[in-house]
């Protein structure tokens, strides 16, 4: 397995910052089936834009030969930066101050934690619209410190404030922990909303694959009373969000294994099974429950829907029939494909549809927010931040 020793360090920062992984990945913690090989899903989605590298023999699933000969090279990069004096950026940064890991229902559970990012400068001092995002991972993987990343450059700007929320993954609860959990999440940032000078009218919430599947979850179930979990001490708050912004999250469980190339979804071992209790065809009423598509009204919350026309893990027909049924049901729904992309992107037009769509929303600007495809973006470098036109990073 050839790999530079810059891809090496990048890779394994990116493991090291996954709340997912410990500093010593191990191939048996990866294997979350234990089928001797490890595929996309089963890595953390910051790490999936990776899998092709470490993919040697293209084969579509990292072998535990692969993964030693890349665990040997990390060990040694990691002994070089040790010795160099680097460091794995923590805590503050410019502009923003950042507090982390606060429990928001139960404080003996470490899932049930948030971070939240306010502007050193904030631009008015009227309460903040915040911006509250939700990490991704196949519900099985993933944490909510490094997701607070995304919309640094944002709060920095002095117009928001973030909040990152964890749940608790596939390995300790299924359906419907994990909506519960943000429930309770999104219920303590408008309960704390005097305290921090936050609007708990203007609240976005905003998510990629997984993550993308709950915020959507959120916009859609905040009037479907069996869905409400009454979790944590703020249960008497509304659920109700101002937008949400949906990166390729999955829409409806029933059809993720349709089409020729996603037929694992059905699998029992599959991350959308492993959150249903079982294969999601063998669990129609859990797996609807789940499901956007199927909790939809006309009184739901507008959104923004990006998804990759090439993404090999979310079909993107997911999106597609998503934005249709929002559509026919009377919803504010801008549905933006990403031409040529796959499971994850970047660059200057995705920020661009994000802030105008955060603008419009939260701070009540008379913009458009354009359904003009996007050419695949992935690699283009971020356009520097200038007010008023702040770009959010996109991935």
């Amino acid at each position: 397995m050839k790999c530079s020793a810059r891809f090496l360090s990048l890779l394994s920062c990116l493991f090291l910052v996954s709340g997912a992984l410990a500093q010593a990945p191990s191939f048996d913690r990866l294997d979350r089936n234990s089928d001797g090989k490890v595929e996309k899903d089963e890595l953390p989605e910051r790490a999936q834009q990776l899998f092709d590298r470490l993919d040697a023999d293209s084969d579509g699933s990292i072998t535990k030969e692969e993964f030693e000969t890349f665990e040997k090279r990390r060990a040694q990069m990691q002994q070089l930066r040790q010795r160099q004096g680097q460091r794995t950026p923590l805590g503050n940064v410019e502009g923003v101050e950042i507090t982390r890991d606060i429990p928001y229902a139960d404080e003996n559970i470490p899932r049930q934690k948030l971070d939240i990012a306010v502007p050193e400068k904030r631009s008015t001092d009227k309460p903040l619209p915040v911006i509250v995002l939700i990490h991704g991972g196949g519900w099985q993987g993933g944490t909510h410190g490094p997701y607070l990343s995304r919309a640094i450059p944002l709060v920095r700007s002095g117009d928001y404030a973030a909040v990152s929320i964890g749940y608790r993954l596939t390995d300790v609860a299924s359906w419907p922990t994990q909506l519960h959990d943000c429930q309770a999440g999104l219920r303590w940032v408008k309960a704390n909303a005097e305290k921090y000078n936050w609007d708990a009218d203007k609240i976005v919430v905003w998510g990629s694959s997984a993550g993308g599947h709950l915020v959507a979850m959120l916009g859609v179930s905040a009037d479907v009373a069996e869905l409400d979990g009454k979790l944590g001490p703020h249960a008497e708050e509304s659920l109700k969000v101002a937008g949400v912004i949906d990166f390729f999250g999955p829409a409806n469980m029933l059809t993720m294994g349709d089409g020729p190339g996603f037929e694992r979804h059905n699998s029992p071992d599959s991350p959308e099974s492993k959150l249903l209790g079982g294969p999601a065809k063998e669990n129609v009423d859990v797996a609807k429950s789940a499901s956007p598509q199927f909790q939809i009204s006309k009184e739901d919350a507008p959104i923004l829907i990006l998804h990759g026309t090439k993404d090999g893990t979310v079909p993107f027909q997911q999106s597609v029939d998503f934005h249709e049924a929002l559509t026919k049901a009377g919803v504010d729904s801008t549905f933006v494909p990403v031409e040529g992309a796959g499971h994850g992107f970047a660059g200057q037009e995705v920020n661009e549809r994000v802030e105008a769509f955060l603008s419009k929303v939260l701070l009540g600007k008379d913009v458009e927010v354009s359904d003009e495809p996007i050419k695949n973006s992935q690699g283009q470098q971020r356009r520097p931040q200038q007010r008023p036109q702040q770009r959010p990073r996109s991935d």
